[in-house]
């Protein structure tokens, strides 16, 4: 996905026709707080993304990595950082795992 979560949740309920209400109804926000996050101006909450995954019939896995990835995408350019520091998070994960693993956690 290119466009921002926001978009692509806006894009997401104009295709199923459905009015801002509508969809803040199914997913127990605010008709109003839904139009910020479309726009961009709010932030969804992530506990939200199971809801949003049952309306549209999406798998939850994929949407948590859309929605993950763009907060990590605005953390690396509001920081100026370079792509570098992508190579670097995916050993730290990969390290993480491992260390998990050891301790007999599989959790992150």
């Amino acid at each position: 996905m290119k466009e921002t979560f926001g978009e692509f949740l806006k894009n997401l309920r104009v295709e199923n026709e459905m009015t801002l209400t509508q969809l803040g109804a199914k997913l127990g926000i605010d008709s109003g707080a839904l139009s910020k996050i479309e726009n961009n101006k709010r932030k969804l909450d992530e506990k939200i993304l199971p809801k949003i995954a049952k309306v549209f019939k999406l798998n939850l896995d994929k949407l948590k990595d859309e929605f993950i990835s763009e907060q990590i995408a605005y953390k690396v350019y509001e920081n100026n950082c370079t792509n570098n520091v992508l190579k670097l998070a995916e050993e730290k994960i990969e390290y993480i795992k491992q260390r998990n693993y050891k301790q007999g956690s599989l959790d992150l």
